[in-house]
């Protein structure tokens, strides 16, 4: 297994010219060396378009074999996390033994003017701010609570990329390497308190405990274990199990939670034995919503910080944090389970468990 991201660019920002292919061509050619003739399909998602088949394009564009095909899919900001876990089950399945999955985003080159419908006006289709500020009133997660677990993730994000900790995840795009937010360190205090809600009045949602809009792609190099030490690969992460959950449209933020439950409780685990969790940091509001409901201590959840700070890029999200968990399981080596889980539009959670290879 390998993994590798693109550094994270602003919408309109530094990739602004860069299509989701461009993005997603550099971590295919980079991840299938050596192993070009035995992919048996790349698969990326990615949500804002501008549609057909991106994974297709990106494999033509990355010069890979002809005889990759690709397959582009969209769970909304799921559709990463999607690829890899479908990745997995066809391996599992018989049907391949090499795959690149991952996600691939360029908000600034979208075609669409607005989000596409994720649920009937019958049930209610809240933008995602606002569906944020419903989680944070069914679950009873204050302003407070927010600004301080953003507090921290800008911490941390800041504390991992000056210690260095994020070079490894990176390629360079364009002679870029480091994510555009960390070309100037913002007075993140200053900036909570004085933020004001942004998606309903009185609210508790601001723009500085929520992530921005941004571009940017992942992939991760997904193999069958005997294949891949055949071929001088060291396994990092087995594939252990997968859960998807649907909840009720208005709080996607929450649907993180039924499915890691699913999980613990169908391979006899607790979130004690769980090591390291990714759950994407699209708002604070479901990052302590979720920690709450789970019990999940903050010293082992995002713990180089997310995309409150380095941002969202929708359908790679999933595959950044599996590719955080990669980097980071290398560097401390008494790591047994990881787990990444992200909620998207429609009310869909998707968590992944993986255990760490001896």
């Amino acid at each position: 297994m390998n993994a590798k991201r693109t550094p994270i660019g602003k919408v309109n920002g530094m990739l602004k010219t860069n299509e989701p292919h461009d993005l997603a061509a550099p971590l295919l050619k980079h991840l299938a060396q050596g192993v070009e003739e035995k992919i048996n399909d790349v698969i990326l998602g990615n949500v804002v378009g501008p549609g057909g088949n991106i994974a297709r394009l990106s494999a033509l564009e990355a010069e890979l074999p002809l005889s990759v095909p690709g397959l582009t899919l969209d769970r909304q900001c799921s559709a990463g996390l999607e690829a890899i876990r479908m990745a997995c089950y066809y391996i599992q399945g018989g049907a391949g033994t090499c795959y690149i999955a991952g996600g691939t985003e360029s908000t600034s080159t979208s075609p669409y003017p607005s989000r596409a419908r994720f649920s009937p006006d019958k049930i209610g289709d809240p933008e995602m701010g606002l569906a944020a500020e419903y989680v944070a009133e069914k679950y009873g997660v204050s302003r407070e609570s927010q600004d301080e677990y953003a507090s921290l993730s800008y911490e941390r994000s800041w504390n991992a990329y000056e210690q260095g900790l994020l070079e490894r995840e990176i390629i360079t795009i364009e002679n870029n390497r480091v994510d555009e937010e960390f070309f100037k360190r913002r007075k993140m205090e200053a900036l909570l308190k004085r933020a004001k809600p942004i998606f309903k009045q009185a609210g508790t949602v601001t723009a500085a405990n929520s992530c921005g809009i941004h571009d940017g792609a992942s992939a991760v190099l997904v193999m069958e274990e005997e294949a891949a030490r055949n071929h001088g690969l060291k396994p990092i992460l087995r594939f252990a199990d997968s859960e998807v959950a649907g909840v009720h449209p208005h709080y996607p933020g929450f649907a993180p939670v039924p499915a890691i439950q699913a999980i613990l409780e169908r391979n006899y685990l607790t979130i004690e034995d769980i090591d390291l969790i990714e759950i994407n940091e699209a708002f604070s509001s479901k990052i302590v919503a979720c920690a709450n409901e789970l019990s999940i201590p903050y010293e082992k959840l995002n713990i180089n910080g997310g995309a409150l700070t380095i941002g969202h890029p929708y359908g790679a999200s999933g595959a950044i944090m599996v590719t955080r968990l990669f980097y980071e399981v290398q560097r401390r080596k008494s790591a047994k389970y990881v787990l990444a889980a992200i909620g998207s539009g429609g009310g869909v959670g998707v968590a992944v468990l993986f255990e760490v290879a001896a």
